[in-house]
Order: structure tokens, then sequence, then C-alpha cells
């Protein structure tokens, strides 16, 4: 596969690993190879970003509802 993989990276202008890497890819993809497919991981880096930006919010929520608490309570006393 090697020598297959080092003749025609540089006919479509890569690296060899570079090829051997999307190969390798292409097999997990197509289920004839263990790992993560493209999808998967797509999706796993897309709900990493969704929950970094709800924790964002929710911190940001939380800080508000604290200050409003805390302005309500000054108001009260007053």
């Amino acid at each position: 596969m090697w020598a297959a993989v080092e003749s025609i990276a540089p006919k479509i202008g890569c690296v060899p690993q570079t090829l051997l890497d999307w190969v390798k890819q292409a097999e997990v993809d197509a289920g004839a190879r263990p790992g993560v497919t493209t999808a998967d991981a797509q999706r796993i880096k897309d709900l990493e970003r969704e929950v970094k930006e709800l924790r964002r919010a929710n911190e940001i929520l939380k800080l508000a509802s604290a200050f409003f608490a805390q302005a309500e309570l000054d108001r009260r006393l007053k």
C-alpha cells in the first residue's frame, strides 16, 4: 500500500503521509477499519461547541440573576 501511496501522492500534489491518512479515514468511514467516522467526529465537534456556548450563556445568566437579586434586596432596604 505504501508503494502505491508514494507513487500517487506527488501526482495529486500532497505528501504520502497525508494521502495515507486520507485512505485510512476513508476505510473508517466505509466501515472497513475501526475508528471514529468523519460524520461522528463532526457531530462530536458540533456538540462540544454547543456545550461551550451553553456553559457561557449559563454563566452569564447566573451573573445577571445575582446582580438583579442584589439590586432587589438593596431596593427593599431603602
